[in-house]
């Protein structure tokens, strides 16, 4: 059980896409937080079309704070909601490890354009093994070597359980060291 006072990253929803208001209002608030963003071409109502940042990942927020702070921000506002996991029957806020959302972060801020997101029930980990990448600008970030299905080749992917995937470009097997060896590369 985490304690009221431990800074730790949540994982929020703000449903109806409203993530980006989401982060303006922890941002005046002064709480950390982020929304992995992407590349995107978007049509504007006057038919044109321009290339913007937007969200990755729609109604996705995490947010770096105390369970008490996190607590009193949601009092009276219904755009910030807890993403959460069953657990002892009942469900309890999914929790990210500092570590996992580093690597995340640095790994979605890359905007590389063969970064694919994914939901976790696409990825089948059981098929994978547990790999770092070393070298280049994914360098240090750990995940699973998988075949995804429409791809040609494995890709890395990391994993935040429960909430999303990224599946990075194709790595050379050179740049990728094997952490589980439990099946062969």
């Amino acid at each position: 059980m985490e304690k009221e006072n431990a800074i730790v990253w949540f994982a929020m929803s703000a449903p109806y896409r409203r993530e980006l208001i989401a982060k303006e209002f922890l941002d005046k608030k002064g709480i950390e937080c982020f929304v992995p963003m992407k590349e995107a071409l978007v049509e504007k109502r006057n038919g044109t079309k321009s290339r913007q940042m937007v969200p990755a990942i729609h109604n996705l927020i995490f947010v770096h704070t105390t369970k008490e702070t996190i607590k009193a921000l949601k009092q009276g506002v219904n755009f910030l909601q807890y993403r959460t996991r069953p657990e002892g029957g009942k469900n309890t806020p999914i929790i990210v490890p500092d570590y996992q959302m580093q690597q995340f972060i640095a790994v979605t801020n890359a905007q590389n354009e063969s970064i694919t997101y994914l939901r976790p029930e696409e990825v089948d980990i059981k098929k994978g093994t547990k790999v770092r990448v070393h070298g280049g600008i994914f360098d240090g970030t750990e995940g699973y070597f998988v075949k995804l299905q429409g791809k040609r080749n494995r890709r890395v992917v990391m994993l935040i359980e429960g909430i999303t995937a990224v599946a990075l470009t194709e790595i050379s097997t050179d740049f990728i060291e094997i952490i589980d060896r439990q099946q062969p590369l």
